[in-house]
């Protein structure tokens, strides 16, 4: 049975195009797919600075460092003497600068500013690409970067290439002392938790600074886009490797600690400011932008790094 051509049929309204002339458009502000939660810069504690230096002193530590008398012989009165031995030569931590400048037309803000201001928008969207570089920078910056410190003693390299939990449990015999989180590329994230599943224990959910986060041993597996995979923070094959690491933050518990500079003239949030440039001839307004930020590891113990880590291992678990 052949189908009856369907008429054209003609609509006397007015149509959707000539409509549309009246209509408000709900607009979103500018959308930037580059940026991520940062969540490392949330769970890491941060110290504020004076004057941009922020010195270790460490104790010069031996198997004995002081003795003590411990008797109930009331025959042994003598006390042992002695003294605890600083670093005379500890190692400074001084705040590197991420800046950047943004340019807005005058003539444009001016017209063009409703509903959302374009200075505002403009210079949001300069913070958050700043706040990312930092998340980089305490990562993978060649001086005091995270990845670059991480003692000898303290790096591990996995046992058959992809994560397990015996590996992380190797990490968490390195940094036994209150482990605070670990860190690892969302794909690495990904890979473990397959390893668990496969093996049939997989790891619970925690609810760590508003988001939600798989746990291992009670300890959460922080994502960051910033600890790279075969140097790529968004890699395009299947396969790579990455590194996964454990950290104990905290000064008070001599962990990893944040640094930036406290009290900044137009200080816009932690250790960032926003300073009005002036307007050129042109009618340009411009607006410099800085963040100061560094981070200090207090004690070897404190973070150890899983290495070489496979991420493109799967399985299909109906053979299995």
């Amino acid at each position: 049975m052949s189908e009856k051509p369907i008429a054209n049929i003609s609509i006397n309204a007015l149509g959707r195009e000539a409509a549309y002339q009246l209509a408000n458009v709900t607009k979103t502000t500018p959308q930037f797919g580059a940026l991520t939660p940062r969540w490392l810069t949330r769970v890491l504690e941060f110290r504020g600075l004076d004057a941009g230096i922020y010195r270790v002193n460490r104790v010069v530590e031996g198997d004995t460092p002081l003795d003590a008398l411990c008797s109930q012989d009331p025959k042994k009165v003598t006390i042992p003497q002695g003294y605890v031995e600083y670093e005379t030569k500890p190692r400074e931590y001084e705040l590197s600068s991420i800046s950047t400048i943004i340019n807005v037309d005058t003539k444009v803000s001016d017209v063009y500013s409703s509903p959302y201001d374009q200075i505002g928008e403009q210079i949001a969207l300069a913070v958050e690409s700043l706040r990312e570089r930092q998340e980089s920078q305490i990562i993978n910056n060649d001086d005091y970067g995270l990845l670059k410190n991480v003692a000898d003693g303290q790096r591990v390299h996995t046992r058959i290439g992809r994560p397990i939990p015996d590996d992380l449990d190797e990490l968490i015999s390195r940094v036994w002392k209150e482990p605070s989180f670990f860190l690892a590329h969302p794909r690495a994230v990904a890979a473990f938790e397959r390893e668990c599943t496969r093996r049939g224990v997989p790891p619970v959910t925690v609810n760590v600074a508003g988001g939600t986060f798989i746990a291992w041993r009670g300890i959460p597996l922080i994502p960051t886009d910033k600890l790279f995979v075969d140097g790529q923070k968004n890699p395009r094959g299947q396969v790579g490797k990455t590194n996964i690491l454990l950290v104990r933050t905290g000064e008070a518990k001599r962990g990893v600690v944040g640094l930036y500079q406290a009290g900044l003239p137009n200080e816009q949030s932690r250790g960032l400011s926003v300073r009005f440039r002036g307007i050129d001839d042109n009618g340009v307004a411009s607006y410099l932008l800085s963040l100061y930020c560094s981070v200090a590891i207090l004690a070897d113990d404190a973070i150890a790094a899983l290495e070489d880590v496979e991420i493109g291992e799967y399985y299909d678990y109906r053979t299995i």
